[in-house]
This record gives C-alpha cells, sequence and structure tokens, in this order.
C-alpha cells in the first residue's frame, strides 16, 4: 500500500500527514484504508494525533474521479464517513493543522478532529451541492456545533470558503499561525496535553463527546473512577506542595 499517509510515531503522540501531492491530497479509498489503520493503532495504544497535509495543503477533498463512479451502494456504505467518526471518537485528543485547502471531504476530516489550527493560507468549506451532492461525512451534524446552525446553514447551502481570519472569527480555528510554525505549534498543543493525567484527558474526551441526555451522569461515574486512583492523589499532593513555596 503506497503512503498516501505518512505516519511518524513517537512514544505520547502521532503525526500523520496526508500525502498526495499530485491531486493536492485529495482523499481516496486508499487514504481511507490508510486512517482505518491508523485508528486500530491508536484504540490499541492511546496518543494523540496531530493530522496534518504536505505540499501547503491539508486535503482538497474528496477524490471526485473516484466519488463520481460511485453510486447509492456506496453513500450508504459511507466509506468516508466512518473512517471520520472513528477519528473523531479516538480516545485522545486530535489536533488538525490546516495548511492551504480544507473543502469537502477535507472539511470533514478537520471537523473530526477536537482541535484545529491554521496557517493564513487555510481555506476551509463545503462545495459540495455545487457538485450535486451534499456534505455527508460529517458536516452537516459537526459543523452547527462547531460554529453555531445558522453559520452552518450558511457554509454548507451556499458553499461557501472561509479564509483563515474568517474561520478564527467564526470559532473553526482555535488559532492562526505562521505556516513554517503550524506544526510547531501543533506540537506545543500536544506537550500540554500529554503534560496532564492520561485517563483524565481521555474521560474529558469522552463527556465531551456524550450526548446531553447522558449528562451529568456520565461525568459523576468518570470521577468516581478517577477520584479512586493513586494518580489523583500524587498529582493533588505535588499541586499542594508547589503551593506552600
Amino acid at each position: 500500500m503506497a503512503d498516501s499517509v505518512r505516519v511518524e510515531r513517537g512514544e505520547d503522540r502521532v503525526v500523520a500527514t496526508l500525502d498526495r501531492p499530485d491531486v493536492r491530497n485529495a482523499i481516496d479509498r486508499e487514504m481511507i484504508d490508510r486512517l482505518h489503520l491508523l485508528c486500530a493503532e491508536l484504540e490499541a495504544v492511546p496518543r494523540v494525533l496531530i493530522l496534518t497535509g504536505a505540499g501547503g495543503v491539508f486535503a482538497s477533498g474528496a477524490d471526485i474521479a473516484q466519488l463520481r463512479e460511485r453510486g447509492a451502494a456506496d453513500a450508504r456504505a459511507g466509506i468516508n464517513t466512518h473512517a471520520f467518526r472513528r477519528i473523531r471518537d479516538l480516545p485522545m485528543p486530535v489536533i488538525a493543522a490546516i495548511d492551504g485547502y480544507a473543502l469537502g471531504g477535507g472539511a470533514e476530516l478537520a471537523y473530526a478532529a477536537d482541535i484545529r489550527l491554521g496557517a493564513p493560507s487555510a481555506r476551509i468549506g463545503n462545495p459540495e451541492t455545487g457538485l450535486g451532492i451534499l456534505a455527508a461525512a460529517g458536516a452537516t451534524w459537526r459543523l452547527p456545533e462547531i460554529v453555531g446552525p445558522a453559520r452552518a446553514a450558511e457554509m454548507l447551502l451556499t458553499g461557501r470558503v472561509l479564509d483563515a481570519d474568517e474561520a478564527y472569527a467564526w470559532g473553526l480555528l482555535n488559532a492562526v499561525h505562521p505556516a513554517d510554525a503550524l506544526l510547531a505549534a501543533a506540537h506545543a498543543l500536544a506537550d500540554r496535553i500529554v503534560a496532564n493525567d492520561a485517563l483524565a484527558t481521555r474521560y474529558t474526551k469522552r463527556a465531551l463527546l456524550c450526548p446531553d441526555a447522558a449528562h451529568p451522569a456520565v461525568e459523576l461515574d468518570l470521577q468516581a473512577e478517577l477520584f479512586e486512583r493513586p494518580e489523583k492523589h500524587r498529582r493533588m499532593t505535588a499541586f499542594l506542595e508547589r503551593s506552600k513555596r
């Protein structure tokens, strides 16, 4: 299998770089298969995931040449949908570092991340209706959660593409960094995440992803487990000792 997704593995994080430069990192079936393999790895050994793209582009969208030939059965199979949901549900946080285009399926992959950083060149949007389809791999339910229903409707119904400043103002990007500092900023964010207790971080993400009806019971159950762990006592003792200095 070709390296359409280049993976660099560390002890506490993994960097996955979408790498199909000839088609601006368009997401094809092979890339989806690679993402599934990566998800299986991170489900077994949880680590922070940083998603980025090669060549100054995050992902220009789904591979239109493949998409054009797909029929009703392919649509119902949710080829991209299931991969992006799996990324969204990974145990540890996912950070998207977006340089250049994140369009269509590329935008939906970015929406699956917990945190999105962008370069000034970032361009994010869903032009699917102009191609005779809808954004069916997460945009219609994730985008309203991120930017609000009215702004999501504007983006999805008009095909509007946001530049970096607009995406930041709308809350779609958490921060904007120079392109040559973007990956370093993602790593700095990962540093802050991994300095915290890993299980507490995983449980916080789990609670964030739960439906409204699950609250507050889910937090109370997860907190009850965390309260009984030696790590809680160790960290709180260290905090109290620092406070005395």
